[in-house]
């Protein structure tokens, strides 16, 4: 086993929207495409990379009190970060160093459920 996540799920109540929301940070394309009655938009994936989906049905409901999700924001964190509240999020926790190993982190929220 190379990781034990294998895929994530991020719920949005405005497929649209969320799309936009993280092709804008992330600065990657997303593709739409609905499935099983769920609007989805997939993050990219080349086999290799633990990757994921944004999805809008009835069984998913965006939550700020549920699991976390941390997406990788490359070498600089300080990019995907000015990205943030021009395309409608909102910093909750500013950019924080865990270890000069590990890295830093930070913890966002897409506003307008």
């Amino acid at each position: 086993m190379q990781n034990f996540i294998n895929w994530f799920e991020i719920p949005a109540s405005d497929i649209k929207r969320a799309v936009k929301f993280y092709q804008e940070i992330l600065q990657i394309e997303i593709t739409e495409t609905e499935m099983m009655g769920m609007k989805m938009g997939f993050l990219p994936n080349d086999g290799k990379i633990v990757s994921g989906a944004i999805v809008q049905g009835e069984d998913y409901s965006p939550r700020t009190d549920g699991t976390l999700v941390y997406l990788n924001g490359g070498h600089d964190l300080d990019l995907p970060l000015k990205r943030i509240e021009p395309a409608g999020g909102k910093v909750l926790v500013q950019k924080t160093q865990i270890s000069p190993e590990i890295g830093f982190f930070c913890n966002v929220y897409r506003s307008g459920r």
